[in-house]
């Protein structure tokens, strides 16, 4: 049998384990497949365990390979897992799906402009006011008349669940900063590939089209009809749980991507720093908490938002999307009234019904909850913590403390579907995340959407959601066409962040590779050595191992030289370890994701399985099979970054090379070249050198074999023609500097730039390895004055292109917020 009638038999006979009570989104009670199957039913029902094993671990690659992670909360980041069989709903279940989400979107509008307006829901006891008001999601600040928007609900989402009848009932709505649209996305991708028969197939809705509707939206939505309106996307930060999901979207969008510290409030306006100078802002993509997004008039200790940001919106300067008080509408405990509030509001019936919960601020709903507490979640109205740790006891002495806090949530018996794990194919709960967007003059759901499988306690994984099309020849979406937007040329937001990280990304990039040549060096040089120290070998591998002490600075002992390598390459705390500067590498990436191609995480994957083949095999050899893929992987960097345009991000990127190489070839050249050891010993370690500074096949051609001292300090310090060489990297250097915006000839990395150019142009290689005794004092000091110089250029380079004043401060006092 096959994976799916395996699964058939299992969910149709009441002797398993699967539960009978459950809506099958696969097999219906009779054992056939459901309707929107059948069509599928010829590629499907081949699909064989085995295949299932070769999905699953392709996905996981590519999903790698992405960089695609999710980080839950008060977790390390961990990655992406997408279950590789699909909801697949058919299109005449999902229309009056799609109708009950447009109307549940309309109506939360509809609720926002009402509580933060004429309040007509609160004055006619439609809802109790301590439910708005003793809740952290209504702001204030923003309920005046001078801030009324009629839409300030542009883009939404809910999380359903069906109930044993196969009925849809909304779990949660997400209207604060919704999230998840670019893991669908990704999803998609993915599982596109992965199994394209069964993709091509299907006939499905793609997903293309919402994006560019999404971008339309965002677009149209600049205050007061700007021409040209610059859009931008406000992130957290890297450390956010859905960091992924943000970079996605907005680089889908095709609009920058923010943070705060990026933003900056001038005369009622918010402004982007750009090249030294300031531009408006008209749209903000939220991604950020309301209450984190402005340290002025909300959350005082906020660094993630911009102060003064609520005023800017009350003036009507910018357009936050979704507005500032859209928090409240994710309320549960407003989930009783939503039947009330669409009758009163928009004068008709709900459609989709939310699952049965009981705000305990009304006496007979406390009443209820207390009798049944053990059959009900409970929840806080405002804080996401599980309770479910609490004893019945303990959660009626907190609720009655402030029953107006609470609601008590009827377990939804939630649909099943097949889902393939460790334990093989097996049907496992699952909730739908859908998504809303206001489009031209009515709201429009995404045909498709996340689906969130169901483990114990957790998302376990998710699934890509099939919406299959009524006739082939259906648009995309339902949308035939997007409406015109401006087809203008827009500039590129360079924010002094975004060009720190780039620099510090081509540091990171550098200081690995070099490192790793370094190691696979020192091990080749250790295999061979390591047990004869009185040797010309054993003596040539002490300096080298002298070089990696100097660099990483954590000496090595002889006797677990094999550990040592390890930790250089596995350890992320170890300073100057390969694993150190990946980490920082990939982190700088991330922060940059936006400006990135997708290429760049395939490296971080290869470098990612290689740490794993060397934490799994302990043989010595591994070191250096693990090192060399982990140096293929940082080397495919640069052919990435080679195809960048040519706009100040890649100039940054490159002159954090350049600088990152000058630093650690001086620093390689000061540990093994300072010293004179003998003609044998020096003659092995001027090879090494050259090995390391990838040099050596130019060195041998230029001079037929001859190793010397002076030829290779030609060759790596003042050859202009030899891209690894100190002279090669100043001119590329002064090239990158000059085509900075702000640049001029004359400012101060300049300048310094060009004295360490002279000192260059001054030395004399043959009093550099002049020797005094057994040392060579003038090339110590050239090398030591090098370093120093070259990285007061780098310090000059970030106060001129990165700095941009003082770190924001919080207010009030002691950080009280």
């Amino acid at each position: 049998m096959t994976a799916l009638q395996d699964y058939s038999a299992a969910v149709t006979q009441p002797t398993l384990t699967s539960d009978a009570t459950r809506y099958d989104e696969v097999v219906a009670p009779d054992g056939s497949l459901r309707t929107a199957w059948k069509g599928l039913a010829e590629t499907a029902v081949q699909l064989t365990e085995s295949d299932l094993v070769r999905v699953t671990g392709d996905i996981e690659r590519m999903l790698a390979d992405d960089g695609v992670t999710y980080t839950p909360p008060e977790q390390s980041p961990g990655p992406w897992r997408l279950d590789p069989i699909p909801l697949v709903i058919d299109s005449a279940e999902w229309t009056p799906l799609e109708i009950g989400l447009a109307q549940r979107t309309e109506l939360l509008n509809a609720i926002l402009v009402d509580l933060y307006g004429p309040q007509r829901l609160l004055s006619s006891g439609v809802l109790p006011p301590a439910l708005v008001f003793g809740h952290s999601g209504f702001l204030r600040v923003s309920a005046r008349a001078s801030a009324h928007d009629p839409w300030p609900l542009l883009l939404a989402a809910a999380d359903l669940g069906r109930n044993a009848a196969g009925e849809w009932q909304v779990i949660a709505d997400r209207a604060q900063a919704p999230s998840g649209i670019g893991f669908a996305m990704e999803n998609r991708r993915v599982i596109s590939r992965v199994m394209p028969e069964l993709y091509r197939q299907a006939g499905m809705h793609r997903m293309a089209p919402f994006f560019q509707a999404l971008r339309t939206t965002l677009m149209e939505a600049a205050p007061n009809g700007a021409p040209d309106p610059r859009v931008v996307v406000l992130s957290p930060g890297t450390h956010s749980e859905t960091s992924y999901d943000q970079a996605f979207v907005a680089s889908m969008l095709g609009f920058p991507l923010v943070e705060g510290s990026d933003l900056v409030m001038r005369e009622g306006s918010v402004w982007v720093r750009v090249f030294g100078r300031l531009e408006r802002v008209d749209v903000i993509l939220r991604r950020v908490d309301a209450a984190w997004s402005d340290a002025l008039e909300l959350r005082k200790n906020s660094q993630l938002g911009v102060a003064g940001l609520s005023e800017a919106v009350r003036r009507g300067t910018v357009r936050v999307v979704n507005g500032l008080g859209a928090g409240v509408l994710e309320n549960p405990g407003l989930l009783p009234f939503m039947s009330a509030m669409c009758e009163t509001l928009l004068d008709e019936p709900l459609r989709i019904p939310s699952v049965q919960t009981y705000w305990c601020g009304l006496p007979r709903s406390l009443s209820f909850v207390e009798d049944n507490i053990d059959d009900l979640v409970i929840r806080a109205i405002d804080n996401p913590v599980d309770l479910g740790h609490l004893t019945p006891d303990a959660l009626r002495e907190l609720i009655r403390a402030e029953p107006h806090r609470y609601v008590g949530q009827e377990s939804l018996s939630l649909s099943q579907a097949p889902s393939y794990g460790s334990r093989g194919i097996r049907p496992q709960a699952l909730t739908l995340r859908t998504f809303t967007l206001r489009y031209g003059s009515t709201y429009r759901p995404l045909v498709g959407g996340l689906a969130n499988v169901i483990g114990e306690g957790a998302t376990a994984s998710s699934k890509d959601v099939w919406v299959l099309k009524e006739r082939a020849e259906d648009a995309d979406q339902g949308l035939s066409e997007v409406l015109p937007i401006t087809q203008g040329r827009a500039t590129a937001a360079m924010v002094p962040r975004v060009l720190e990280d780039m620099f510090w990304f081509g540091r990171y990039a550098e200081r690995a590779e070099d490192m790793l040549r370094l190691i696979l060096a020192t091990h080749a040089s250790a295999e061979d050595n390591a047990s004869r120290p009185h040797t010309v070998g054993g003596a040539s591998l002490a300096v080298l191992l002298s070089a990696i002490t100097r660099l990483s600075d954590v000496p090595f002992e002889r006797d677990s030289l094999d550990a040592h390598f390890r930790s250089l390459l596995l350890d992320k705390d170890r300073p100057g370890s390969v694993a150190q500067s990946i980490s920082s590498l990939r982190e700088a990436a991330q922060s940059v994701r936006d400006q990135l191609s997708p290429d760049v995480w395939h490296a971080f994957s290869s470098t990612e399985r290689a740490s794993a083949a060397l934490t799994s095999y302990h043989y010595s050899h591994q070191v250096s099979e693990s090192a060399s893929r982990m140096l293929t992987g940082i080397l495919s960097l640069q052919g990435v970054t080679a195809n960048m345009m040519r706009d100040p991000g890649w100039r940054m990127i490159s002159a954090g090379r350049v600088v990152e190489r000058g630093l650690q070839l001086s620093h390689l050249l000061r540990a093994t070249t300072t010293v004179r050891r003998g003609i044998d010993i020096d003659r092995e370690i001027n090879n090494a050198v050259l090995s390391i500074a990838e040099s050596a096949v130019t060195h041998r051609r230029r001079y037929r074999g001859y190793v010397r001292l002076a030829g290779v300090l030609d060759l790596l310090l003042m050859d202009a023609d030899n891209p690894r060489s100190l002279a090669f990297g100043i001119s590329e250097l002064r090239e990158h500097l000059a085509a900075m915006p702000g640049s001029t000839g004359a400012t101060r990395p300049e300048r310094l730039l060009d004295d360490l150019a002279h000192e260059l142009a001054r030395a004399d290689v043959a009093s550099l390895v002049a020797v005094e005794g057994e040392r060579r004092p003038n090339l110590e000091r050239f090398l030591d004055g090098y370093v120093s110089q070259l990285s007061r250029v780098a310090e000059a380079i970030g106060e001129l292109h990165f700095a941009v004043g003082p770190a924001p401060r919080a207010f009030g006092f002691g950080g009280v917020s």
